[in-house]
């Protein structure tokens, strides 16, 4: 229990001692007081957090098994988030696509890049691609729309 939690239910206990005829419930903890001692607990962890890694390695050279395993997944996690070193060429528009995806097989069959990171790209490339043709869509709709404004004001 903690400590406001306990003095709100001492306070109401007195109130019920002292004869008090109003019924008091514990109050309410804020969000604020539910977040301090999780904060306390991060700036805790950030200060030792060299310590902490460092022995973890040591424990998981020793042959300790959880430590070992969280280790290797933490080295694992390292790599697959690992910048990738790959030369895209320029995609202006749909017609581009070709030459990119291409550009992403060879880089594959080369093992340049992993089959995993061309996926990643290619839904970059996607994404990039719905961005370039929505800009143009946008584009051509502000033309007509210019053109229709212009046709109106001639014939009035």
């Amino acid at each position: 229990m903690t400590e406001a939690h306990s003095a709100a239910h001492v306070q109401a206990d007195q109130a019920d001692q002292a004869g008090s005829t109003a019924t008091s419930a514990p109050r309410q903890r804020s969000v604020q007081d539910s977040k301090a001692p999780t904060a306390s607990a991060d700036e805790l962890l950030e200060q030792a957090a060299e310590a902490l890694t460092r022995k973890a390695i040591q424990m998981a050279l020793a042959g300790n098994a959880p430590a070992l395993r969280h280790c290797l997944n933490r080295l694992a996690s390292l790599h697959n988030e690992r910048p990738i070193s790959f030369t895209l060429p320029a995609i202006n528009g749909p017609e581009d696509l070709p030459t990119a995806t291409l550009a992403l097989l060879q880089a594959v069959a080369a093992g340049e890049i992993t089959p995993a990171e061309a996926a990643a790209l290619a839904r970059l490339v996607e994404t990039h691609i719905q961005a370039v043709e929505a800009a143009d869509f946008n584009e051509r709709l502000r033309r007509l729309e210019e053109a229709q404004d212009l046709s109106a004001a001639s014939s009035s």
